[in-house]
């Protein structure tokens, strides 16, 4: 595979005179990919029926002509302002009651019927017009689901659908009240027709009530992306692609990439690290002009699953940004790090948002490639550097990785339902595993428990995975030389009921009680410390790995399958890891805390997140320096 590099340009924002010469510096800045057409309804369908392509059709023409290779966006994300002429009723309604209206983006509910009707209309007159052309070598269906918390709708419409969706799952109304436990408070159930959504209640909702909403919801923005893959597969053999967001767990990215060719995601990490960052104002101010060192990672591991080993970077930010609390610039060198890691990372394309900064709307304040003059800006001069690098690696190939983590959105909503904790938070306590593994040098795959069978590995981490039959089970161990879960794995059936087989693995432990942590509260483990959430079990002491320095099992042993009863803060999950992986003869690397490392079949590359230079086994890199040695 041979990496490209593109941008996001919208020829409806800028005269038309100037599209050529946009197109032509794209092409000299060594760019291959541009993506259009997101964000262009009104312009495409000014009103009902009456489709204005021609100067779609010029612009496309004009980017071909140029040499570049175009992805076209489905516009379902911005639906226009006569729309509500038609549909009034579209509009998604948050938690609280109140109707998101117009005026911005996303602004419609998934289960409106008349809504999905009419993003069916229009991507099957983009696709029977674009569908056979050449340049248009990939498609992106609407833009990022679940921006803005646009997932979970409270509306009229959202009730309606949700109670067919209730009445398929169960069947019966006796079947539900047993599942949801309705005879706790007396809310038991008549028929389906009775059940409201789990909002505006005086306290919480019935747990597997709010647990089946969040699974509709999640259903609902997979068969309407289904919706439009499918008019799309009809038309034409162009990839289809969907761009994800960081840290979105509302709706089940695996399953909406099944319908999909490639997976993508929008990666803005100083944005990212102002808002939506579990750590203190002394990390986001050490790395608030470079970003996270795993968020980024992280996400890139993800989305190579989700789009089976082909995967995008659809947006990478290129200065700053408009949206954060805070919004710096990146650190000189940052924008071609970010890019080079992805790539390190297996992902095919990186494209820049956007090309050009924007000089009116809302968006203003957000950088792009060529300032709002038309100038180069930093960002241009880095993704150039980047193009030239990429021209002397030539291909790549991603090398398998020994070490994998299974990530389950059923299990974030499971815990968002009930958390038992505030800090309690299911992507964080993946994430600290993730990052844990990164420090010590190791490239991590990411999984899910519906590919696991075909998986290999030496070392699965399965932490806070809700329900585990016995089939997953067997799976789990047969997919790795050692198997380490916890905490809370299978602590729950698949009707959200305790499971009281608990802990997995080990017939002769019994769980005593859990507890949630406050910061003060952790069990030090002599190496490290358990925080936020702890579970107590009964254990005989030849299946006890590690106790708390008061004598509590932490880690538990039988046959190398582990389980761990608590949440490992950064230290005991360092000490943990590097033990497994050494068992496992797996070569690790005691990284400083800005450095960090991936390597390809045939590269290694070396990446300096910290503000000051780094000295690392005889390496050295400046600040956001990058290295690539052949392997």
């Amino acid at each position: 595979m041979k990496p490209e590099l593109g941008c996001c340009y919208y020829p409806e924002h800028w005269p038309e005179e100037r599209w050529a010469i946009d197109a032509q510096m794209m092409v000299e800045s060594g760019l291959s990919w541009v993506r259009i057409g997101e964000f262009a309804w009104s312009r495409l369908e000014p009103k009902p029926g009456q489709f204005q392509f021609e100067w779609l059709d010029r612009a496309i023409a004009t980017l071909a002509n140029a040499g570049l290779k175009i992805v076209l966006g489905t516009p379902t994300a911005t639906p226009p302002r006569w729309m509500l002429e038609i549909y009034p009723d579209m509009l998604a309604v948050d938690r609280e009651g109140r109707v998101r209206g117009f005026g911005s983006r996303r602004h419609y509910c998934f289960s409106h019927q008349g809504y999905r009707q009419a993003c069916a209309d229009i991507v099957e007159s983009l696709g029977q017009r674009y569908g056979s052309h050449p340049a248009i070598q990939a498609w992106q269906t609407d833009n990022e689901y679940g921006c803005h918390d646009t997932v979970l709708s409270y509306s009229d419409a959202a009730l309606v659908e949700f109670r067919v969706w209730l009445q398929q799952r169960y069947q019966t109304i006796e079947r539900l009240n047993e599942a949801w436990g309705t005879v706790f408070w007396s809310m038991e159930y008549a028929s389906f027709n009775e059940i409201g959504l789990p909002n505006l209640t005086v306290t919480e909702a019935a747990p597997c009530h709010e647990l089946d909403f969040k699974r509709f919801s999640s259903g609902q923005v997979v068969s309407f992306n289904r919706l439009q893959a499918e008019i799309l597969r009809r038309h034409t053999p162009a990839a289809l692609i969907h761009n994800y967001m960081g840290r979105i767990v509302e709706f089940d990215h695996f399953a909406v990439g099944a319908d999909l060719d490639i997976a993508s995601w929008d990666a803005y990490p100083l944005g990212f690290l102002e808002d939506r960052s579990d750590y203190g104002e002394a990390w986001r101010a050490r790395f608030a002009r470079q970003g996270d060192p795993d968020f980024q990672a992280f996400h890139h591991d993800l989305y190579r699953a989700v789009g089976r080993g082909r995967w995008w970077v659809m947006e990478q930010q290129p200065g700053p940004v408009n949206w954060a609390p805070f919004n710096p610039a990146p650190l000189d060198g940052m924008v071609k790090l970010w890019s080079l890691e992805a790539i390190a990372h297996g992902a095919e394309v990186v494209s820049y948002f956007r090309w050009r900064q924007l000089p009116f709307a809302q968006e203003q304040h957000h950088a792009g490639l060529l300032t709002a003059d038309g100038r180069p800006a930093q960002g241009l001069k880095e993704a150039q550097a980047t193009a030239a690098l990429l021209a002397q690696l030539g291909e790549l190939a991603q090398k398998p990785a020994d070490v994998a983590i299974l990530f389950d959105y059923e299990s974030a909503w499971a815990w968002q339902t009930q958390p038992q904790g505030e800090s309690f938070d299911y992507f964080r306590l993946v994430f600290e595993q993730y990052r844990a593994l990164r420090r010590l040098g190791v490239n991590v795959d990411i999984i899910s428990k519906q590919g696991i069978s075909q998986q290999r590995y030496k070392l699965l981490c399965v932490p806070g995975l809700m329900s585990v039959d016995q089939t997953l089970l067997s799976q789990m161990r047969d997919c790795a030389s050692i198997l380490l879960m916890g905490p809370r794995t299978g602590s729950r059936t698949e009707d959200f009921h305790m499971d009281t087989h608990q802990p997995l693995l080990f017939e002769t432990v019994h769980q005593d009680r859990v507890e949630s942590l406050r910061a003060s509260a952790a069990y030090n483990t002599g190496t490290g410390a358990i925080e936020h959430w702890f579970e107590h079990y009964d254990a005989p002491d030849e299946l006890v790995v590690h106790r708390t320095e008061t004598g509590r099992p932490v880690l538990l042993e039988q046959n190398a399958n582990f389980y761990l009863c608590g949440w490992p803060d950064a230290e005991y999950a360092h000490s943990l890891f590097a033990n497994l992986l050494s068992q496992l003869s797996i070569n690790t690397y005691e990284l400083p805390e800005g450095l960090r490392l991936r390597e390809t079949k045939t590269h290694r590359f070396w990446f300096n997140y910290d503000s000051q230079p780094v000295v690392f086994r005889g390496l050295e890199l400046p600040p956001a320096g990058v290295k690539i040695e052949a392997l």
